[in-house]
């Protein structure tokens, strides 16, 4: 019996929550290596992003003959030009909005509220049946609204703590892109024989998982952001450059970040021009069907291959457990468990396999 596929994995389980438990207890134990994992955590997750960014570059120029350190100083000047023309360009246009938006605030919360409590008056005029649904999607939104809210506020104090800590970004940024190179043999050396070959497989399919995931999502939210700037340009929305950059952050949480994103822009829509919410909606609802359809598959591909209620489920119980941090990791997480288990299941196949032709 031991020998047994769903014995080992129960015990695995049952192990592994016995450690959990246990960590839990003695947690006050670990609470400096807490604070060392928070202070690293924001530059070395914008590092890695980085990294992903900018590997084909290096190699690039690599494969042109250039010295490692020449390169890695050609993508730093490259990474400044690029903050330069933002500066440049594009910062006096955000800077602009975001004054005449704090400018408009108070006018634009007091008419969004009218709105909110017109419609919540008009529940009287429907059947008893439809208003105990409007009531129920009402709390549920309220809900959803607050966690937003919530994990928007804790986000933002955490980029406003962590802004000295961004100084570690470079530092981590050259010594991942030095050493990137090592860090699978390192790892491969405590192994011999098939063990270290599927070892290099595995940390190789994680690699790819995360390259796939990494640059594919900021593209595919760069390319939702035009398509919503020019969108929202052509119908005339106010403050239409600050909103498509609302929809690049928010499109990379998957599947949901999109229907995030409209939410700012309607309210703006509904105050400026009622007709303009449903302009809104519409080039909302174009963006979302080009991307889904034809942009993610054909950036992404099925690299990932997660299923969208699988998607929902891990954003929810992520955002609960760690705020906007688990709403952002969650799909990349489970991406590289799903990565280590399909290695794992593969290889036993494999030695069930060759077990079988012995026999």
């Amino acid at each position: 019996m031991t020998h047994k596929v769903w014995f080992q994995t129960a015990v695995a389980i049952i192990l592994t929550l016995v450690i959990i438990r246990l960590f839990i207890e003695v947690q006050g134990v670990f609470s400096p290596l807490f604070v060392v994992v928070e202070t690293i955590f924001l530059p070395l997750l914008i590092g890695g992003v980085l990294f992903y960014l900018t590997r084909p570059i290096l190699h690039f120029l690599q494969k042109k003959n250039f010295p490692k350190w020449a390169a890695i100083l050609l993508i730093f000047a490259l990474m400044g030009l690029l903050l330069w023309l933002f500066y440049i360009l594009l910062a006096p246009i955000v800077s602009e909005q975001i004054n005449s938006l704090a400018d408009n605030g108070p006018e634009i919360i007091e008419r969004a509220e009218e709105y909110g409590q017109y419609l919540l008056n008009q529940r009287e005029h429907l059947p008893d049946s439809v208003r105990e649904q409007v009531n129920g999607l009402t709390g549920q939104f309220t809900d959803l609204a607050g966690n937003i809210s919530s994990w928007f506020l804790a986000f933002l104090m955490g980029l406003f703590s962590g802004v000295l800590a961004l100084i570690l970004v470079p530092f981590f940024l050259v010594y991942i892109l030095i050493d990137h190179r090592k860090f699978a043999p390192f790892v491969a050396q405590f192994f011999s024989g098939e063990r270290k070959t599927w070892i290099r497989k595995t940390l190789h399919d994680i690699d790819e998982t995360l390259k796939s995931y990494i640059v594919g999502q900021l593209f595919v939210s760069l390319i939702v952001g035009t398509m919503l700037l020019i969108g929202y340009l052509i119908i005339g929305l106010d403050y239409a450059f600050l909103l498509a950059l609302i929809g690049v952050a928010t499109n990379v949480i998957p599947f949901l970040g999109p229907y995030i994103a409209v939410i700012p822009a309607m309210i703006i829509a509904l105050v400026q021009d009622p007709i303009m919410a449903v302009y809104v909606a519409i080039i909302m609802l174009l963006a979302q069907q080009i991307e889904g359809n034809l942009i993610t598959p054909n950036i992404m591909g099925n690299a990932l291959n997660v299923h969208p209620l699988t998607v929902i489920t891990l954003i929810l119980a992520a955002g609960n457990i760690a705020g906007i941090w688990g709403i952002i990791l969650a799909v990349p997480f489970y991406a590289v468990v799903k990565t280590i288990i399909s290695n794992f299941y593969a290889k036993r196949k494999d030695i069930e396999e060759k077990a079988t032709e012995k026999v």
